[in-house]
């Protein structure tokens, strides 16, 4: 169906400002006449920790995918995030990492992925400064949504409340990027529509994270991320991984599976690195760093997918995006990278068929699977393995792709041609069929294999500033 009239007032609510949202709202004040951010609790000012986000506590990696994303989104703010002392680090030469099977990944140069590591909380607050400045943007905090107005098949706006009481506020298209606190399904349901589908993998994963001053003279080298992969195939998982971020500070998170958790005691932070992981070199490199704080944990890191795509009705005028849809184990770093693309997917709707058009919230909704697909599909293929993590064991394909990709990581160890291949798919820069790909299948079964490493390829000037010479 046509556009409505142009010259009629548009507005869109946003409902949570989370990241995705601030993006969402990004693309949408250029396409309505106003825009609605609302957020139930107190944005910081500038780079603190915000409220209702635990996993800003551990260490975050925007894979190239991502940073494409980003960058797309909100053009510059790739060097602006570098400027206040984030990294923009080459992947695999400022990445030291083993492969879940054991083997560590060859170094080498002119890879062309990249990822932006920083605290989280330098991220938010770049994208918030980026943002909320833009005209035709309102931010209402304090303010919490309670539901939906209007009618089963066509959203009028949002119920509020705040402590001046309830009230409502219309629009003409409703985001919802409340993340995984997200009662999108409840809204829906409360208006007539069925259960929405709804799938659960739970790794049992753990996460214990702290802070460090980096030792010796890491800080005045760009040291690589050294990151240590758990095993699904053998209980429990254990992982870790070593991000410096600005401020000369390492951001250190160690993980566990159901029987091998790590905890927040201090005094148990190095022991766990050094003697739980599949190898001790984070433990040794934190010999040498200063703890700034304690350990914080998290427990809530379920792979959990909501299937809006595949409601049998869908109302117009509303749609759901990044973390609401779907939410991931925090190991991958695929959140904020689908969250990016899900936006771009809205933007690309709203192009082509116009900011009100009918039919566009079930457009947006199943463009926006397209990438939270990519991201669950490697994430579970994974965690599906560990004990007691679904109800229900892999299916076939997913079987089939994970001992596909288990090979594929093999070859990518020995091989950096294969390397680049298995990167394009885990940065999601390319979906997954780029896996099967002629180049990738002739590197698998005839590239040439250098042999495994006999340990972690940090150089002699990175074990010497760390103090391991």
């Amino acid at each position: 169906m046509s556009e409505r009239p142009s010259n009629r007032h548009r507005s869109a609510i946003v409902i949570g400002g989370s990241t995705t949202g601030m993006l969402a709202a990004s693309v949408l004040s250029t396409r309505f006449d106003e825009v609605t951010v609302i957020e139930s609790d107190k944005l910081p000012a500038g780079v603190e920790h915000r409220k209702g986000l635990p996993q800003a506590h551990h260490a975050h990696l925007l894979w190239s995918g991502g940073v494409a994303a980003l960058e797309e989104l909100l053009p510059t703010i790739t060097d602006i995030l570098v400027a206040r002392g984030a990294r923009l680090v080459n992947v695999m030469t400022d990445l030291v990492s083993k492969a879940p099977s054991g083997q560590w990944f060859r170094r080498f140069n002119n890879s062309r992925h990249h990822m932006i590591t920083c605290s989280r909380d330098l991220l938010d607050a770049a994208i918030r400064d980026h943002v909320l400045p833009k005209p035709r943007i309102t931010l209402i905090e304090g303010t919490r949504v309670h539901g939906l107005t209007g009618e089963k098949n066509h959203i009028s706006g949002v119920r509020l409340s705040a402590d001046s009481g309830m009230s409502t506020l219309g629009a003409d298209l409703v985001i919802d990027a409340g993340g995984r606190g997200s009662q999108a399904h409840k809204w829906l349901r409360d208006l007539g529509h069925p259960p929405v589908v709804e799938r659960e993998v739970d790794a049992g994963v753990v996460y214990a994270s702290r802070l460090y001053r980096a030792p010796g003279t890491t800080a005045e080298l760009p040291y690589p991320i050294v990151n240590v992969q758990a095993d699904p195939r053998s209980a429990p998982g254990r992982g870790g991984v070593i991000v410096p971020i600005e401020g000369g500070r390492w951001m250190v998170t160690l993980s566990g599976t159901r029987g091998g958790e790590p905890t927040d005691a201090p005094d148990e932070f190095l022991e766990f690195a050094l003697t739980g992981l599949q190898d001790p070199i984070i433990g040794q490199l934190l010999r040498g760093a200063t703890p700034i704080t304690d350990p914080v944990t998290t427990r809530s890191t379920r792979n959990r997918r909501r299937y809006y795509e595949d409601s049998p009705g869908w109302p117009e005028g509303f749609a759901v995006l990044g973390d609401a849809i779907a939410g991931y184990n925090p190991v991958y770093g695929h959140g904020l990278t689908v969250a990016a693309q899900s936006v771009i997917a809205m933007r690309k709707v709203l192009d082509r068929h116009g900011p009100v058009s009918q039919g566009n919230g079930r457009r947006i909704q199943r463009a926006a699977a397209r990438p939270v697909a990519n991201a669950w599909n490697l994430a579970v293929g994974q965690d599906a393995y560990y004990p007691g993590a679904a109800p229900n064991p892999p299916t076939a394909i997913e079987r089939a792709l994970s001992a596909y990709v288990d090979r594929a990581v093999a070859a990518g160890a020995e091989n950096p041609h294969a390397l680049r291949a298995l990167l394009d798919v885990m940065s999601l820069k390319t979906p997954a069929p780029r896996l099967f790909a002629p180049d990738m299948l002739w590197n698998m079964a005839f590239g040439q294999r250098k042999g495994p490493l006999s340990g972690p390829p940090l150089s002699h000037a990175e074990r010497e500033a760390a103090g391991l010479a």
